[in-house]
């Protein structure tokens, strides 16, 4: 356990782990065994949960206690600067064997499946559920409430807002089929020049009616 940690009450840490300095690991978190915590990191804060009061003609919020835990399964790492967020009731789940990049949120009771792997900036919402053997890359967004198969494969900077199927690839935002998006994107950069096609035959036309 490195310097300047900060281990909080009923927190659990399993044999053989590694926790690099400077990390907080709130109340009521379980890290398993083999695990490793790199610098700056956060496990355990309040997740995002407010309700909406509206008071004196003003937007105001009322804060929902967070009164579960964080659970990270065996042999799973975790990157600089991550945040993993404590379950509102339940435990937010990180299964054994995931490895986790740098800068990462993770909602409150988020689960990630075994082996799953998640690059930098990536910020999953509150209540999803990621399956196993995952690749995820980096700065995707992720919203709340939805579940994501196993063996998914998200590209970089793609934006998931529905359920995903068991070995499906994606990429884009909103993000598409792999496939259907990279013969997609050929037309997107060809976006100009067919405008100017369709404005050349759209005067032409209107050129011929004229004379007639």
């Amino acid at each position: 356990i490195g310097a300047g940690c900060y281990i909080g009450h009923g927190t659990i840490v399993g044999s053989d782990c590694k926790i690099w300095p400077n990390v907080t690991l709130y109340h009521g978190v379980t890290l398993g065994s083999g695990c490793v915590v790199h610098s700056g990191s956060v496990l355990g804060a309040d997740g995002f949960g407010y309700a909406p009061l509206n008071k004196d003609g003003n937007q105001h919020w009322l804060k929902i206690p967070q009164m579960g835990g964080v659970v990270i399964g065996n042999n799973t790492e975790i990157g600089a600067n991550t945040a993993i967020d404590r379950g509102a009731i339940d435990d937010t789940k990180i299964g054994q064997g995931v490895i986790l990049d740098n800068q990462l949120q993770i909602g409150h009771n988020v689960e990630i499946g075994e082996h799953t792997a998640i690059a930098a900036q990536t910020g999953i919402a509150g209540s999803t559920k990621i399956g196993k053997n995952c690749l995820i890359g980096g700065q995707v967004g992720i919203v709340g409430h939805i579940t994501i198969g196993d063996r998914v494969k998200i590209q970089a900077q793609s934006g998931i807002g529905r359920n995903v199927k068991d070995d499906e690839v994606l990429q884009g935002s909103p993000a598409l089929n792999y496939g259907d998006y990279n013969k997609s994107y050929v037309h997107f950069k060809n976006l100009p020049k067919l405008v100017n096609k369709i404005t050349n035959i759209e005067k032409n036309i209107e050129g011929g009616q004229n004379e007639q």
